[in-house]
């Protein structure tokens, strides 16, 4: 469903989960975009959980955030060259949490190393595992 946030409630509320954790939430109240013939599922009273979208670029490049990590002052990332890494200073831009934009120092079709240990130097020789990373 597509829907535009009208009013984001001034004060959370704390709830616990199922799992004892407690949480705090906020009531978001939207408007939804959606023709009415396209939700005819959805009934009054309805709880959705949803996915706000604060920044979209089509042509942004994008990593894993667990794929950088500080170098003094600035980012890098180990980059994946032939079981051999390099390090590369990055320069980032927005981040959801789980993906941050790199503005410069990859190129599209770079392949980075996901959580790179501290023991891991530049020019040192790897040999590759493949997670496969949901786009």
């Amino acid at each position: 469903l597509r829907a535009q946030v009208r009013l984001v409630e001034p004060a959370a509320f704390t709830k616990v989960s199922a799992l004892g954790v407690e949480e705090q939430r906020v009531n978001v109240v939207v408007d939804l975009l959606t023709p009415v013939e396209e939700r005819l599922s959805l009934g009054d009273n309805f709880r959705v959980e949803g996915r706000v979208i604060m920044w979209e670029e089509a042509r942004a490049l994008k990593v894993p955030s667990g794929a950088l990590f500080r170098r003094g002052p600035d980012w890098a990332a180990f980059l994946l060259t032939t079981n051999q890494v390099q390090l590369r200073l990055v320069k980032t831009g927005r981040t959801s949490g789980a993906e941050t934009q790199v503005i410069s120092g990859l190129k599209e079709g770079d392949e980075v190393i996901l959580y790179p240990g501290d023991r891991l130097r530049d020019g040192q020789r790897v040999q590759p595992t493949v997670i496969n990373v949901e786009k």
